[in-house]
């Protein structure tokens, strides 16, 4: 059954009561970016050097390394270090454990363990999502992050904080993919792509508070507590079930009928819409449904494990993953350029970057289609690293810095689309867990530059130059990706098969096979003309039976 063009507009559409859902869905990427980009502020780098002893100073052991250094263990400095802070926190976790010198490897492990976190989330909430609903997998993430948080606050050592950071991290991971792919399904093709970004501005928002929110905690065990305290305002979706509804869309498409109906009426009451016998009379929307399914209905869920029988969806499932991997893995190449500014304006700028992008994915890919949008992403970020790899020792700083600006964003917005663009090519009944698998692809390239960091950096050039390459096989790829711009979303897997690539130079006005498309339209035919249609079906009929009256006439003389 055709969700978006028979079910939803019978309950009110993107009506008064959806609008109110999709708005409040954006409120909670607020809280969430803070605790993703924490990471960011909790190992931010410092000065440091032996206390009382200014000989033994950071100088011979640089807080960069990743490594032991010879003869300036932190070990052989008895009084303790003293620290310089240099980012908005006055105490991290470096200052906290002493994570320098000897111990530095500390630092990227930890943020190994975070990604992984959020890796791992993605996917166990994935498929939490298309078993259960979003809803359950939105409060089973909610009541494991929030004593997770406050434990986290309280960690007595490194390696306990290691566990709860990464058992934090899968939380906030959950409720991000809830509400991302509930919001998603609430909006009507034309909506689908300003309410996702919109929710990306919040997001951005959530980044931009980070600094100021640490700067006043200064410690970051306080802010850590801070950012717990905003999760624990989500309780409120939680408490009230008109914020976070359970999703019409999926109780369809995993044939749990009851429930279905009951929530569409729901929706078609909050929403104003007087449509009582459109939906439950004798021939009503309710009747269709129930006649969708023969005899007793019983759910019917799948997991990720399910495209493995498909032909198509598991391709571009692979295709879209390879972007996001790929787009994530290369931002640090472009970063790096961009750390001679200082860590601040390098802070701000990144933010600036993802906002751009944000604004210029709402206007471009809903005039030029997603897949052709994605193509220019994708070809742009290997230009400009292509370029920066090349041309680094050739290029003034200035030039530099504006290819590190431009690839970076064109990198950002290029996963920011892919994400989007899998969540409209899955079929609802996979949904969850296919996003929630390309989204831990994604942490996947994240997690390259600390792994690097663990092996002192030695790797990098080669990290850049396998990924600019990547970036090639990547393009011809994405020409296999069907295109999605103001279509249904698919709900069965039968659906999501029938998703076809267009010709590559397809236009918007040449939507028939070329082989069948019909000649020029005749000026004198107007088919919303009834008189002409009568009259011409007139003529054809009279003529029609002359033609017989003659062919009986000269019956008799070709006997004769």
């Amino acid at each position: 059954m055709d969700f978006d063009g028979r079910v939803w507009p019978l309950v009110g559409g993107f009506g008064r009561y959806t609008r109110l859902v999709a708005a409040a869905s954006w409120l909670p990427n607020v809280a969430l970016a803070l605790g993703f980009f924490s990471e960011l502020l909790y190992s931010a780098p410092t000065g440091y050097q032996c206390r009382g002893d200014p000989g033994v100073s950071s100088g011979p052991c640089d807080g960069n390394s990743t490594g032991p250094a010879p003869g300036n263990r932190s070990d052989n400095c008895p009084t303790g270090w003293e620290y310089d802070p240099q980012g908005w926190l006055q105490n991290n976790i470096i200052t906290q454990w002493d994570l320098v010198c000897d111990s530095r490897w500390k630092v990227p492990l930890e943020h190994i363990c975070n990604l992984s976190g959020w890796l791992l989330g993605y996917v166990v909430s994935g498929f939490i999502c298309d078993r259960w609903g979003r809803r359950t997998a939105f409060i089973l993430s909610l009541v494991l992050g929030l004593p997770l948080g406050v434990a986290m606050s309280f960690s007595p050592g490194y390696v306990s904080f290691l566990l709860l950071r990464g058992g934090f991290s899968a939380a906030l991971a959950g409720i991000f993919l809830s509400f991302y792919i509930a919001r998603l399904e609430l909006c009507p093709p034309g909506h689908r792509l300003m309410v996702t970004m919109i929710g990306g501005f919040f997001w951005v928002a959530g980044e931009l508070l980070l600094p100021g929110l640490g700067s006043l905690c200064s410690d970051w065990r306080l802010l850590q507590g801070a950012i717990t305290g905003t999760l624990l305002l989500l309780g409120t979706y939680w408490g009230c079930h008109t914020l976070f509804p359970e999703s019409p869309r999926w109780l369809l498409a995993t044939q749990q009928l009851e429930p279905c109906k009951a929530k569409l009426l729901f929706f078609s009451r909050a929403n104003g819409a007087e449509s009582g016998e459109d939906l439950s009379g004798p021939e009503g929307l309710f009747t269709e449904i129930d006649s969708t399914c023969e005899g007793f209905p019983r759910p019917r869920y799948y997991t990720i494990c399910s495209i493995l029988g498909t032909r198509l969806i598991w391709k571009n499932t692979m295709i879209l993953g390879f972007a996001t991997f790929i787009g994530c893995g290369i931002k640090p190449c472009f970063t790096r350029n961009l750390q001679t500014l200082g860590p601040y304006i390098t802070y701000f700028l990144q933010a600036g970057n993802e906002l751009l992008a944000c604004a210029l994915l709402c206007i471009s890919a809903n005039h030029w289609g997603r897949r052709s949008v994605l193509l220019i992403c994708t070809i742009l970020t290997g230009f400009c690293s292509l370029l920066l790899l090349a041309l680094t020792q050739y290029l003034f700083s200035g030039a530099s810095v504006a290819l590190s600006v431009l690839g970076s964003l064109c990198a950002h917005a290029m996963v920011m689309l892919s994400v989007f663009y899998a969540s409209e090519v899955l079929p609802t009944v996979i949904r969850g867990s296919g996003v929630g698998l390309i989204l831990g692809i994604s942490m996947v390239g994240r997690a390259a530059l600390p792994i690097i960091e663990l092996h002192q950096k030695s790797g990098f050039f080669l990290h850049h130059v396998v990924l600019s390459s990547f970036c090639i096989l990547l393009v011809l790829s994405l020409l296999l990706l069907p295109e999605t711009k103001r279509k249904s979303l698919p709900e069965t897997l039968r659906h999501g098969e029938n998703l076809r690539r267009p010709p590559l130079l397809l236009t918007p006005s040449q939507d028939s096979v070329p082989l069948l498309a019909h000649g020029k339209t005749r000026t004198d035919y107007n088919p919303d003309s009834y008189a002409r249609l009568a009259s011409a079906t007139k003529k054809m009929l009279t003529r029609d039976a002359s033609g017989s009256k003659n062919a009986e006439a000269r019956t008799p003389l070709s006997k004769a």
